[in-house]
């Protein structure tokens, strides 16, 4: 990177999952502009995202999501050095609605087109706010469908060291809102119940993975409340939301916290960042701080803007992998299922 004069700036798309987004970002680390149209009213009436209506409301908003975009950039398409957008994973329908928008802005526009990896995109995120952040660190990824570790060796560089065996941590949030009546986003519905009690009243377990102790597994503690609930309702006792929720958010954020430290401790690596939308969690970050802060390692988060998914973070992580000369071709297609490398 060392020699570079001109700025690079690229438009960014994601559609991956309920947010409708784009982005302006300008040398990886300066947002220009970042729009999100979030469909959350649409899906809360149904308890979680619906993936046919998700791609419908994609249709009919990216349009104005990147127009206003390019405004709010007060630039223009044939300001941009590439077109980025998100092909995976996700849920494939709202995936091919901004993979075909971007190959189609790309074309006409006469652009580089640059394919990006979901998760990338939210460990990117950690950039735009902390200038200083290089690699090599430890990010952990945490959201409704993922939960990873990873060792971020260099920039575009990643080697996972632990991922979730059954619900990713977002998941079980939800479901757990869910059976204690709080409904949909469960995340910040957690949070907020959890305020008003106590963490400590329910001794929900802390699974551990036999062969890969970096490796998560949330459902046993999901079950585990389904269970006390159900427990409740048959011996006739009260159940207190607000303690079940604290308890719950208490136990995923000991798990959490636990991982990465261990993790930091045996690679040796001094810096750790989180990502994606349950790093928005007050009580997962203060954790994760504190524990930081007893051993010495640098911690680092993105705004909650950027914990959510969002356009901004996609553009960062294609800065990085087009001066790496990474370009993809017209064939470039959606892959719900796309794996971290």
């Amino acid at each position: 990177m060392e020699g570079r004069q001109e700025d690079i700036v690229i438009l960014a798309v994601e559609t991956s999952c309920d947010e409708t987004a784009a982005a302006v970002v300008r040398n990886g680390r300066e947002v220009l502009s970042n729009i999100i149209s979030s469909q959350i009213a649409l899906h809360t009436q149904y308890g979680g995202v619906v993936p046919e209506l998700a791609s419908r409301k994609h249709i009919e908003k990216i349009n104005q999501v990147i127009e206003r975009a390019l405004s709010e950039a007060h630039m223009a398409l044939r300001d941009m050095d590439a077109i980025a957008v998100t092909y995976g994973p996700g849920l494939v329908g709202a995936l091919l609605v901004g993979v075909a928008e971007a190959k189609a802005i790309a074309y006409a526009a006469k652009k580089p087109l640059v394919g990006v990896h979901h998760i990338e995109g939210h460990i990117n995120a950690n950039y735009i706010e902390n200038k200083e952040l290089e690699p090599p660190f430890l990010c952990l990824v945490v959201s409704g469908g993922h939960t990873h570790l990873v060792k971020v060796a260099a920039y575009g560089a990643y080697e996972i060291l632990g991922r979730t065996r059954d619900d990713a941590a977002g998941e079980a949030f939800d479901k757990v809102a869910r059976a204690i009546g709080l409904g949909y986003p469960g995340g910040p519905k957690i949070e907020k119940a959890a305020q008003q009690g106590n963490p400590s009243a329910i001794p929900f377990p802390r699974a551990k993975v036999a062969d890969n102790p970096y490796d998560f597994s949330f459902s046993g503690v999901k079950s585990a409340v389904l269970n006390y609930i159900n427990g409740c309702r048959m011996k006739g006792l009260p159940i207190v939301e607000a303690d079940i929720a604290a308890s719950f958010q208490k136990a995923v954020t000991d798990v959490l916290v636990e991982h990465a430290m261990a993790a930091a401790e045996e690679f040796g690596i001094g810096k750790l960042a989180i990502a994606g939308g349950v790093a928005a969690n007050g009580t997962l970050r203060r954790g994760m701080q504190e524990a930081c802060r007893q051993r010495g390692i640098a911690f680092f988060y993105p705004s909650p803007i950027f914990c959510t998914d969002n356009a901004a973070m996609i553009g960062t992580a294609a800065y990085y992998d087009y001066l790496a000369g990474k370009r993809d071709g017209w064939d470039l297609n959606a892959v719900p299922n796309l794996r971290l490398s």
